[in-house]
């Protein structure tokens, strides 16, 4: 009798489409783990772990720090990268979305999604046989910070204990900061316009020692370690740009804020970046902006995070 694949098996795969879908051990490993292959891409040390092993990347919104730092990665890596756009795919508004992660999850080792909906992506694991990795939602950006957090550890040692300042709407890139400092325990200060405040339900499981939020950005950002924000207007409400000018006009990270977090606190932007709006060119361009630090460890962090979603830990 000819032996059959079993589905019953088959381990599920690990996936990464929030913050709080990998604990703080696993924090732990890959942010060491950063560093190491950091290190080695330094250094021009070949290492191809993933030889023969291919990457889909499906975005349904464009960007070019994800692309590059996934497509780049996954090559260091020694494997491939697939890039495929909205034209491609149709996510959600062709064939069903589950239906495409079937196939798609049956010819490739590991997929990254850049899109709107969390739904789409979390529907799409749900049916993918093989790990999924968040890119982008409108509700969350696990990478982004991942390669932040790494950012600051690199600089500045451990994050536990001390305070980040997000100054700017409550976006995907904020939520995904207060998922972060529940796990890995740091203190998040934010400050946003009326209207534009965090949303109850995302709140309401945080203890003061992990969320505090500020009317004024100023006292948001006193004393802070880290001092960050992102555009006013993000991916998807370009038809409230001119409003949001104004809303946000009080909320422009300027050096006048910065001297009021501690004095070596740092800058962070996940980029792009408006000038002027958001953030005074004087202190993204300033010395105690590590922006450009940043997007690189979107690379290395991301490296980490395939090679441990495919492989596990190693030690090598």
């Amino acid at each position: 009798m000819t032996a059959s694949l079993s589905n019953h098996n088959v381990m599920k795969p690990k996936h990464f489409l929030q913050f709080k879908d990998l604990e703080l051990s696993e924090f732990e490993y890959l942010f060491q783990r950063s560093k190491l292959l950091k290190a080695r891409h330094v250094k021009r040390d070949l290492y191809q772990p993933l030889r023969s092993r291919t990457l889909a990347m499906i975005f349904e919104k464009n960007s070019t720090r994800t692309r590059v730092s996934f497509e780049a990665g996954m090559n260091q890596l020694g494997g491939s990268a697939l890039f495929l756009n909205s034209r491609d795919t149709q996510l959600g508004r062709g064939e069903p979305i589950e239906d495409v992660a079937q196939v798609i999850s049956r010819m490739v080792d590991i997929v990254m999604i850049r899109t709107f909906e969390q739904e789409i992506i979390e529907r799409f694991a749900a049916h993918s046989k093989v790990p999924v990795i968040n890119g982008l939602t409108d509700e969350y950006h696990p990478c982004q910070i991942l390669a932040d957090i790494f950012t600051y550890i690199e600089h500045r040692g451990s994050i536990r204990g001390k305070t980040v300042a997000w100054i700017g709407d409550s976006n995907n890139v904020c939520n995904t900061w207060m998922q972060a400092a529940k796990i890995l325990d740091f203190n998040l200060h934010v400050s946003t316009p009326p209207g534009y405040e965090v949303e109850p339900e995302r709140g309401e499981s945080f203890e003061s020692m992990h969320l505090e939020c500020f009317e004024d950005p100023h006292e948001a950002a006193r004393g802070a370690d880290l001092v960050t924000t992102d555009v006013w207007t993000s991916m998807g409400y370009e038809d409230e740009a001119e409003e949001r000018i104004q809303d946000f006009a009080d909320f422009r990270v300027d050096r006048e804020m910065m001297a009021l977090a501690k004095p070596d606190a740092l800058f962070m932007h996940c980029l792009p970046v408006h000038r002027g709006q958001e953030v005074e060119a004087e202190v993204i361009d300033g010395p105690q902006s590590v922006v450009w630090d940043e997007a690189e460890n979107r690379l290395h962090t991301q490296k980490a995070l395939i090679e441990y979603l495919l492989l596990g830990k190693i030690n090598k």
